[in-house]
């Protein structure tokens, strides 16, 4: 009999913690939802936001924020990372203080703003209750690419496969399970590939080749010191060389090139996972609030607007109307149709989250091994 009250008294203390549990959860939810009008109200009295976005400007150019908040104007400054790390620099230089929030990739977010302590947390902002509900995210949380998880957050996770394409004429998809058989001699001199020492296609996936427990350094270093790859930097180029034969595997090919001539009917088309798993990549997908920024509210109001679900299905459709091709969001509770089937994460792989830890970030150690096995090649 003792034993019952006991187990009667331990049941009673758990039906009192979760009557607590759900005792706050209203209340908190409803500070927020508060929270959220009060910071609208101030936004729409500043009157504007200066966004600061490149590739991905569509999904402000697509205006549905500006018609959901009409009273706050949005200003979009864009350019390539290199244009909008100067615009900034040069601004700053000059105790000017414009940009409300930047759309950028890892470079510059993290590589620049952040290293050199040009930014305000972020995590704060995080107001609307639907961006706040980390159920909704990838994983069940939000991830960011700083590590103090404070200041630079990913709103895209962009499996990288290894951006390897093929001649359908000449090669079988289906031939290849492993990124290993790639270094099969009967492949020797038919593969092309990008020169990753210039910006551009490759280089997310010389990261996931690099830094993968299952492929590392020598598999860099045999690819490009025994196979007879031919190199270019023109990325036009190296799509109709595979197109026409050239080569027969391409390492590197623009995806949307490849998307684009697939589109077209001609014999081209992408590998997808092999047994490794896969990388995962930003792309252009971070958010930052720099230092000082003129208009507090109104950076609240479009971060959340960008991350809520109506920015991020705005985001797919406005890069897929645009021709970019959608990358996929980190959330997990909105439609993925905009999706190409190549750049949607799929279960039952691994994904190597190489924007996660700094360290997955250093090329130069690629960069090293790269040419080495060039030299290599040379030498032979």
């Amino acid at each position: 009999m003792e034993r019952i009250f006991r187990k009667l008294g331990k049941f009673r203390r758990v039906l009192l913690m979760i009557a607590s549990v759900l005792g706050v959860i209203g209340p908190v939810q409803a500070q927020n939802e508060g929270d959220w009008k009060k910071v609208v109200e101030e936004a729409k009295k500043e009157g504007q936001v200066s966004v600061y976005i490149g590739r991905w400007g569509p999904v402000v150019e697509a205006g549905v924020f500006q018609k959901a908040f009409p009273e706050i104007k949005v200003v979009h400054t864009g350019g390539s990372p290199p244009q909008i790390m100067q615009k900034i620099a040069n601004e700053q230089r000059a105790g000017k203080y414009i940009a409300d929030v930047i759309v950028e990739g890892i470079n510059p977010n993290l590589t620049i703003f952040h290293a050199n302590k040009l930014l305000d947390p972020i995590k704060p902002k995080l107001v609307l209750p639907e961006v706040l509900d980390q159920s909704k995210w990838w994983q069940g949380k939000h991830h960011y690419a700083d590590p103090e998880n404070e200041y630079v957050l990913r709103f895209v996770g962009s499996p990288q496969y290894g951006s390897i394409s093929y001649n359908t004429k000449q090669v079988k998809g289906d031939q290849f399970k492993s990124i290993w058989d790639f270094l099969n001699p009967k492949w020797k001199g038919k593969i092309g590939a990008r020169d990753i020492r210039q910006p551009g296609p490759g280089n997310g996936a010389m990261r996931f080749f690099y830094y993968s427990p299952n492929i590392g350094p020598e598999f860099v270093t045999r690819l490009f010191s025994e196979m007879d790859v031919t190199l270019f930097r023109d990325t036009r180029q190296g799509v109709d060389w595979l197109v026409g034969g050239k080569f027969s595997i391409c390492f590197f090919c623009s995806a949307d090139e490849i998307r684009k001539a697939n589109a077209q009917g001609l014999p081209v088309d992408a590998f997808g996972a092999m047994k490794e798993g896969a990388g995962l990549v930003s792309l252009y997908g971070t958010v930052v609030v720099p230092k000082n920024a003129p208009h507090p509210n109104a950076s609240t109001v479009f971060i959340n607007w960008l991350l809520s679900r109506e920015g991020q299905i705005t985001l797919q459709k406005s890069l897929t109307n645009s021709g970019f091709g959608a990358p996929d969001s980190l959330r997990i509770d909105i439609p993925k149709d905009d999706v190409p089937p190549e750049e949607l994460r799929r279960p039952g792989i691994h994904y190597l989250d190489l924007d996660s830890r700094k360290e997955w970030l250093e090329r130069k150690p690629i960069l090293n091994t790269f040419e080495k096995a060039l030299k290599m090649a040379k030498a032979r």
